[in-house]
C-alpha cells in the first residue's frame, strides 16, 4: 500500500484544517515546494495536494504555487483536488506537468462532467468523495447531501475513473483513526482502487489499512499526523512496503 503526503494549500501556504473549517487551521510551512521535496527525501512516491481556496471559490486560487511544485520534481506523480469544476482546469494541470486531477463537488453536482473527463483526459481522472455517516458531502464540506457513497462510486467506476479517494469527514484532521470498516466495505463494493483519507494517525492505523488493503485499499493519504509527528512517513511506508 501507499503512503501519500498531502499538502494543503491556503493562500500560498500549507496548512491543515480540522474537519475541513478553514477558520480552524494550522500553518505548517511558508514554503509548499520544500515541503513537497522534504516527503520526496523521505521516499514519497507520489503527492496529494488540495486547493482549499479553490474547493470554496470553484475555480483554482493556488495554481501557481502547485505549478512550482509540479515542475520542481518532474518525475514525482501529483494529483491535485480543489476547484475542479471544468475542463479547461484539467488540461491546465496536466500541461503543467500534474498526473491525475480529483473532482469532487462538481461529480455529484454534475455527473456528467466525470464521463466527459474521463472520455477526453483517459487515466488521469480521480473522484473525490467525501463522506460523512455513508452520505457524501460537497462544497468543500459544507453540505451532506442524500447521496449514498457506494451508488455514487459504483457510477463513477462505469465511467472510467482511475480511483475513488473515500475521506471521512468527521475524522479528517482530528488524528481519531481511519475509518477503516467504511473504506474496506467501499472498496470491496467496487472494482477500482480505493484510496484511503482521513484521520491516520500513527503506524497502527497504517497497519490496519494495509490489513484491509485486500479489499481494494491501494492507497492512503496522510496530513496532519506526518507534519505533527505521530506518524514517520519514511517509517510507516517502510512497513507498508514489507507488509505481507
Amino acid at each position: 500500500m501507499l503512503l501519500i503526503p498531502a499538502i494543503d494549500l491556503k493562500d500560498g501556504r500549507c496548512v491543515r484544517l480540522r474537519q475541513g473549517r478553514m477558520d480552524d487551521e494550522t500553518i505548517f510551512s511558508e514554503e509548499p515546494v520544500e515541503v513537497a521535496g522534504n516527503w520526496l527525501a523521505a521516499g514519497a512516491r507520489r503527492l496529494h495536494l488540495v486547493d482549499l481556496n479553490g474547493a470554496f471559490a470553484g475555480e483554482p486560487v493556488n495554481g501557481e504555487v502547485i505549478r512550482a511544485i509540479a515542475e520542481a520534481y518532474p518525475d514525482l506523480p501529483i494529483q491535485v483536488g480543489g476547484g475542479i469544476r471544468d475542463e479547461a482546469t484539467i488540461q491546465a494541470y496536466l500541461d503543467a506537468g500534474v498526473t491525475y486531477t480529483i473532482i469532487g463537488t462538481q461529480a455529484v453536482k454534475q455527473p456528467g462532467f466525470v464521463t466527459r473527463a474521463c472520455q477526453r483526459f483517459p487515466g488521469h481522472i480521480i473522484v473525490g468523495l467525501d463522506a460523512k455517516d455513508g452520505l457524501v458531502a460537497i462544497d468543500g464540506w459544507a453540505t451532506v447531501t442524500e447521496h449514498k457513497v457506494v451508488d455514487l462510486a459504483t457510477r463513477f467506476e462505469q465511467d472510467g475513473v482511475e480511483a475513488i479517494v473515500y475521506t471521512d469527514i468527521g475524522r479528517d484532521g482530528m488524528l481519531t483513526g481511519p475509518n477503516v470498516e467504511a473504506t474496506a466495505a467501499l472498496a470491496a463494493s467496487i472494482g477500482i482502487p480505493v484510496v484511503a483519507s482521513g484521520g491516520i494517525t500513527n503506524i497502527e492505523d497504517v497497519l490496519a489499512l494495509c490489513e484491509a488493503a485486500s479489499a481494494g485499499i491501494t492507497a492512503a493519504i496522510t496530513g496532519r499526523a506526518i507534519y505533527e509527528g505521530t506518524l514517520d512517513f519514511a517509517e510507516g511506508q517502510r512497513l507498508a512496503d514489507e507488509y505481507p
